[in-house]
């Protein structure tokens, strides 16, 4: 992203004097070459952009974990049970602060802002990750179920005591036989009309609810999603709230209940196994916002198609993803702020003095290690920030068409899934790059990697989210897509004219327009400045829209032969989540561009200019394969890219330090001594 104080330089590796590091020579030899001029980075700025609208309420959070700040120690010394109990009693505690209940209604003791709870929840994953995963239980999934699908008698019932921490409670969706695939879910909840009252079956043994936080040891109350069958008539799944303990924790007859033992990580979370055998809960205990029961037996719902009605119920909870994908993020910059801060301390061989030895943060492969990785977390920050602020507009009613809450829906499902994977890959990288020291519990990495390595699977299984994000790009978020499965998504599309989707798509349209903003014509990708911002978005948006017209011309393709539509999509799967990953790199970028372009002038537009520019040319380099195959980058073009990586990394890393200061992790929440007071005294 070029500027009038950052040019394209493109320098080649290459020290012009002997005697410097190698960072020193090449950086003269740029800054000869381009009259390059290093900014500098303001960290309370920064930090203050980074925390956005929400910053006093991150404040918030930052201090009150700094405060608990021994419960990362507790972690490690602590018997499982005992940490558990410390777990929920500092998340009671925080909910006394109000931190944790910000998204629900004032009446009811709330904050009545959506943005600030989830700002809170990401600020969370800056300390210990099962205090993080017991406030989404309690407050996100327990209490959104029933702030969202509830009706005001549930509001008035439950949310006070929820907010408080006082009444504990568990999100009983998943099944040992069913994850992903709810509406197949084996839990009957039939009505019986001569006593009014719903009667909760676990009907298999693949039926028991499994990995369900809170219900191992605190759960009062779970909401129990199940097939709702009147009359003999199944009406699809719907949530009730079902008592599962009485107030001193004796589990309910009907009910049993095992613990899912010792996990790969997150120990501090009750998760458990729930079996009902024929039990029964009033009639009101349907959360009925969507549809209802009257007493005489009657099904109703102002949603008249089953799969829409089951569709619309669970977007209504997606805040869990959004959230989910922040917390990733999060967890990203305290594994960076160790490595980056510890590589610009510890030095290792003699490399271009006799006397001393290099920092590990000059070494080029060091920078092409973590500073990559820093940038795509910068550009997936602001990519959630932008997330963040969808999903207040449509929870709050600001936004309320059916058209944006589907592209929110897409949007919120691939965050969650690069965000998680960003998490995973980055924190291995930290680990590694900080050596032996990394591998100490106390310089976090262990826990940071255990305790998110299932990020990726819990709000979703991140294959999944993205097939999900492919069909609303293959059906243009169209009303039939709310009704589809997979297999109906396969229909619907080779049901229609193949142009017609690949029309949508306008790969054609969009080469034209490339045509108009960059130089070069039929050449423009050969021709256009690698730092240029249009060529680093018209690269992705060409990526995106061509595999999503390839992915509808094999669906047309396989139909036309007659093949079962099944072994159609099971055929072009890795094409349909490519499209998808696709979509939402795309969206990732466009959101650091234009944070960066409504910035004024000065240093720290410069820095994270830079940053934009690593982000989007680490993304096109990692893909180059495909962008060669379909004739998009040149061999000379893919070398430049490197060269310019290269180049990009020598500038970012003597701010590198400050930009991970800016994340502003509490010290307390860093420990690691190892790593920040290197050398040792």
């Amino acid at each position: 992203m070029a500027t009038d104080t950052v040019p394209p330089s493109s320098a080649e590796d290459v020290p012009t004097e002997p005697g410097g590091t190698p960072q020193s020579d090449t950086d003269a030899h740029v800054e000869s070459r381009s009259g390059y001029r290093q900014p500098q980075v303001d960290v309370a700025a920064m930090t203050r952009l980074l925390d956005g609208t929400y910053a006093e309420v991150r404040n918030l959070v930052r201090t009150n974990l700094a405060e608990y700040s021994s419960i990362l120690e507790d972690a490690e010394t602590m018997s499982r049970a005992d940490f558990r109990e410390r777990v929920k009693d500092v998340v009671v505690e925080m909910a006394s602060t109000g931190q944790t209940g910000m998204g629900f209604p004032v009446e009811h003791g709330g904050g009545g802002d959506i943005g600030a709870s989830i700002a809170a929840f990401e600020t969370l994953a800056y300390g210990d990750l099962s205090v993080l995963v017991k406030v989404g239980v309690q407050f996100g999934l327990f209490g959104g179920a029933i702030l969202q699908l509830g009706s005001k008698h549930h509001h008035d019932a439950y949310l006070p005591d929820l907010i408080t921490g006082k009444l504990m409670g568990c999100f009983a969706m998943t099944e040992s036989g069913h994850g992903s695939n709810v509406q197949a879910l084996g839990t009957v909840a039939t009505y019986d009309v001569a006593t009014q009252e719903f009667v909760v079956t676990t009907t298999t043994e693949a039926a028991r609810k499994d990995y369900i936080g809170n219900a191992a040891a605190h759960a009062r109350l779970g909401v129990v999603f199940a097939q709702l069958e009147v009359a003999g008539e199944r009406h699809g799944v719907h949530a009730f709230v079902v008592p599962l303990r009485d107030e001193d924790g004796t589990v309910l007859d009907g009910v049993r209940i095992e613990d899912d033992g010792r996990k790969m990580g997150l120990n501090g979370v009750d998760n458990g196994r729930i079996w009902f055998d024929h039990v029964r809960v009033p009639r009101e205990n349907l959360l009925n916002r969507f549809a209802d029961v009257t007493p005489a037996g009657v099904y109703e719902s102002g949603i008249e198609n089953p799969n829409r009605r089951f569709f619309t119920m669970l977007g209504t909870l997606i805040q869990g993803r959004v959230c989910v994908g922040g917390a990733g993020i999060n967890a990203s910059k305290v594994a960076l702020t160790l490595a980056v801060k510890y590589a610009n301390k510890r030095r290792q061989f003699e490399a271009t003095s006799e006397d001393t030895e290099e920092l590990l943060l000059d070494y080029g492969m060091h920078q092409r290690r973590l500073l990559p990785l820093l940038a795509r977390t910068y550009a997936l920050h602001f990519a959630q920030e932008e997330l963040a602020s969808q999903l207040h507009d449509v929870l709050s009613g600001v936004v309320e068409d059916e058209h944006t809450q589907r592209e929110l829906e897409a949007r919120a499902a691939g965050t969650k899934a690069l965000g998680t994977w960003h998490a995973t890959r980055t924190i291995q990288e930290c680990r590694e790059a900080c050596g032996g020291a990394g591998y100490l519990s106390v310089n976090r990495f262990d826990a940071l990697k255990a305790d998110t390595d299932v990020f990726t699977t819990f709000e979703g299984d991140n294959t999944v989210l993205l097939q999900l994000v492919a069909k609303g790009l293959l059906t243009d978020y169209a009303s039939e897509f709310s009704d589809m499965d997979q297999l109906g998504m396969v229909r619907f599309v080779t049901g229609l004219a193949v142009e017609t989707v690949i029309e949508r798509t306008a790969v054609n349209k969009l080469l034209e327009r490339i045509r108009d903003v960059l130089p070069g014509g039929d050449e423009w990708d050969q021709e256009a400045g690698l730092l240029d911002p249009d060529y680093q978005l018209a690269m992705l948006r060409f990526r995106e829209e061509h595999i999503v017209s390839g992915v509808a011309r094999r669906l047309k393709r396989g139909i036309d032969r007659g093949m079962n539509p099944g072994e159609v999509f099971s055929r072009v799967q890795d094409h349909v989540i490519a499209a998808g990953r696709a979509h939402v790199e795309r969206l990732v970028l466009e959101a650091f561009v234009a944070k960066t372009a409504a910035l004024p002038d000065g240093d720290q537009k410069v820095a994270l200019n830079l940053l934009c520019d690593l982000h989007a040319l680490s993304t096109i380099e990692a893909d180059r394969a495909w962008f060669m195959e379909h004739g998009r980058l040149s061999v000379a073009r893919s070398k430049a890219i490197s060269r310019e990586i290269g180049s990009l990394c020598r500038k970012i890393r003597p701010l590198a330090e400050e930009l991970v200061e800016a994340f502003a992790v509490p010290r307390e929440m860093l420990r690691s001594p190892d790593l920040l007071d290197w050398p040792p005294a």
